[in-house]
C-alpha cells in the first residue's frame, strides 16, 4: 500500500501548480501516482482532491467567472464524460497510462516550442473542447489540454483564461466525482486516501494562489511542462 505521507505529497504540490496557473493538478499527480498504483484507483482519487481545488478557486475567483464563456464547455463535457468512464472501465490500464503519456508529452512540448497567437475562436470550438475535455478528465484524470489550449488561444486577459478553467474544472469535476461514485469506481480505499490528503492539496492550492501573479508565469509554465515531457516519457517506457 502507497504511503499516506507520500500521497499527501503529491498532492500538495499539484494542489499548489494549480493554485499557481488554474490548471495542472491531475497532470502532475497523475504521473506520480500511476506509477505506484493502478491507474483505476489513482483516476478517482485525483478527482476526488480537484473538487477541493476547484472549489477554493471558484470561490477566490468568482468576481471573474463569466457563464457565457464555460457554460458551452459544460454542456460539450456532459456526452464525454459518459465516453471516458466507459473507456476508464473497459480499456486495458496499461494502454490508459501510455495513452495519458503520450498526451502528457505532445502537449508539454507543443507548449514549449509553439507560440499561437491570441484570437476570437468560433463559438463551436467551446463545445468541442468541452467534450474531449469530458472524455479525457473521466478516463485519465487529466482533461485541461485542450481546454487549457482553447483559452491560451483567444485573446483573454491571465484573470479571464483562469477564471474559465476553474468554472469550467469545477463543473467537470463534481461531474466526474459523481459518474465514479455512481459506476462503483470510488472506493472505501480511495475515501480513505483522499480524507487523508484533501487537507494537503488545500494546502497547496492556498500557498499556490498567494503566489499567483507574484513569480513570471512564462518561466514557471516552462518548468512545469519540461517536467511533464520527463514523467510522460518515463510513463510510456
Amino acid at each position: 500500500m502507497l504511503d499516506p505521507l507520500f500521497i499527501s505529497s503529491i498532492f500538495l504540490l499539484a494542489g499548489f501548480i494549480q493554485g499557481m496557473t488554474g490548471f495542472g493538478s491531475a497532470l502532475v499527480a497523475m504521473p506520480l501516482l500511476s506509477l505506484f498504483l493502478d491507474i483505476k484507483n489513482a483516476v478517482p482519487l485525483c478527482i476526488l482532491n480537484s473538487l477541493v481545488i476547484t472549489t477554493f478557486l471558484a470561490l477566490k475567483m468568482r468576481r471573474h467567472l463569466d457563464k457565457k464563456k464555460i457554460l458551452p464547455l459544460c454542456i460539450g463535457a456532459l456526452p464525454g464524460v459518459v465516453v471516458g468512464s466507459t473507456l476508464l472501465i473497459q480499456v486495458n490500464s496499461d494502454l490508459i497510462k501510455t495513452s495519458l503519456g503520450i498526451m502528457l508529452i505532445s502537449y508539454s512540448l507543443y507548449c514549449l516550442f509553439s507560440h499561437p497567437k491570441p484570437r476570437t475562436l468560433h463559438k463551436a470550438w467551446s463545445f468541442i473542447v468541452g467534450f474531449l475535455s469530458g472524455a479525457i478528465g473521466a478516463a485519465f484524470s487529466a482533461g485541461g489540454p485542450p481546454t487549457i489550449i482553447y483559452t491560451t488561444l483567444n485573446n483573454w486577459n491571465k484573470d479571464e483564461i483562469k477564471a474559465t478553467l476553474t468554472g469550467f474544472f469545477l463543473f467537470n469535476s463534481y461531474l466526474v466525482a459523481s459518474v465514479h461514485a455512481i459506476s462503483g469506481l470510488t472506493t472505501i480505499p480511495i475515501m480513505a486516501n483522499f480524507m487523508v490528503s484533501a487537507p494537503f492539496v488545500l494546502l497547496g492550492t492556498v500557498l499556490g494562489s498567494i503566489c499567483y501573479g507574484k513569480i513570471p508565469q512564462k518561466l514557471y509554465l516552462q518548468l512545469i511542462y519540461s517536467f511533464l515531457v520527463f514523467m510522460g516519457i518515463m510513463m510510456i517506457t
